[in-house]
C-alpha cells in the first residue's frame, strides 16, 4: 500500500473512532434526559425553549392569588413547554405551617412580609412581586348603605373579618385600630376568600378583604373604597424553598413573577406594582 493510501486509511479509521465517541456521548446525554438528571449536562438537555429547566413545580400561594395565579401558571407553562405548575392556595399562616412541617413544595408566595420573614431558615431570598389594598365588601347594591370604616362599628351589622393571625386580618385590625374603631365580628375566618364567601352568600353584611378579591365577585358584592390615608399596603413576597428538588426550575419561576408579562397579569387583576 502506498504512503498516501495508508494515510487515507488512518484518517478514515480516526474519523470512524471520533464518530463512535460522539455517538456514545450523545447516547449518554439521552440517558440523562430520561432519568431527569439535574447535573450540568442533563440540565442543558432538559431546558425549555426559554432556557428554564423543565420540572413539575408545586407552589404554595396565598388565597388572594388564586385567580391570577391560575392564569399566570397557564401562561408560564405555555412559555415553558414541559413544565407543569401546581398551586396550593391557603391563608399565609397555613402555608407557613406546611413549610415548617416539611410539605413537599418548590416555592412560596405569601400575602405579607412578616410571615415570609419567619421562614428565613426555609427559603431563599424573597422578592416582593406585588402589593394590594383593603376594601370593605358588602352585598350587591350595598343594601346596608355602608360608606366607611366607622359604619362597621354598628352592632346591628353582621361584620366578618379574617382571624388576626391571617395577613388580611392583621391588616384589617391595623386600620381599624388606627381609626379607633371597635368592631365585633360575627366570625373570624382562616383566609380572605372565606371572608368574601360569607358576604357573597349573605351570611354577613360586610367584611374587610383585599381589593383584588372583591374584584373577582363584582356580580355578587360591592367594594367600598378605604382612603389611602386610612388603608394598609399588603406586600406579596415570593421565594424558593430550600427543600425543593427542582431548585433551578423553582428559581426560574420565582424570577418570572417579576417579568413584564407576569407583572401585567398581576396588575390586570388589580394588584399594584411592587
Amino acid at each position: 500500500m502506498s504512503l498516501s493510501s495508508r494515510t487515507a486509511a488512518v484518517r478514515r479509521t480516526a474519523a470512524a473512532a471520533l464518530a463512535a465517541a460522539l455517538l456514545a456521548t450523545l447516547a449518554a446525554c439521552g440517558d440523562s434526559d430520561s432519568d431527569g438528571d439535574d447535573s450540568d449536562t442533563g440540565a442543558k438537555s432538559t431546558e425549555s425553549a426559554t432556557g428554564a429547566p423543565k420540572a413539575d413545580l408545586t407552589v404554595l400561594a396565598a388565597s388572594s392569588l388564586t385567580d391570577v395565579f391560575k392564569t399566570a401558571g397557564a401562561a408560564y407553562e405555555k412559555e415553558n413547554p414541559g413544565t407543569k405548575v401546581t398551586f396550593s392556595f391557603a391563608g399565609s399562616q397555613e402555608l407557613a405551617a406546611q413549610v415548617q412541617q416539611g410539605a413537599p413544595a418548590d416555592a412560596l408566595v405569601t400575602a405579607d412580609t412578616k410571615t415570609m420573614d419567619g421562614l428565613k431558615a426555609d427559603t431563599g431570598t424573597p422578592t416582593v412581586i406585588a402589593k394590594n389594598r383593603l376594601v370593605i365588601a358588602t352585598g350587591e347594591g350595598n343594601p346596608e348603605k355602608i360608606e366607611n370604616l366607622k359604619d362597621l362599628a354598628d352592632t346591628n351589622l353582621k361584620v366578618v373579618l379574617a382571624a388576626p393571625e391571617v395577613p388580611v386580618g392583621r391588616y384589617g385590625e391595623q386600620v381599624l385600630d388606627a381609626q379607633k374603631i371597635e368592631v365585633k365580628p360575627v366570625s373570624e375566618e382562616p383566609n380572605v376568600r372565606a371572608v368574601l364567601s360569607k358576604v357573597e352568600l349573605g351570611e354577613a353584611d360586610a367584611g374587610i378583604v383585599y381589593k383584588t378579591d372583591a374584584a373577582t365577585a363584582t356580580d355578587k358584592v360591592d367594594a367600598i373604597e378605604i382612603p389611602d390615608a386610612q388603608n394598609a399596603v399588603a406586600e406579596y413576597p415570593a421565594a424558593t424553598l430550600k427543600t425543593s428538588e427542582h431548585a433551578e426550575a423553582a428559581a426560574a419561576f420565582v424570577a418570572w413573577l417579576s417579568t413584564p408579562e407576569a407583572q401585567k397579569l398581576l396588575q390586570d387583576a388589580g394588584f399594584q406594582q411592587p
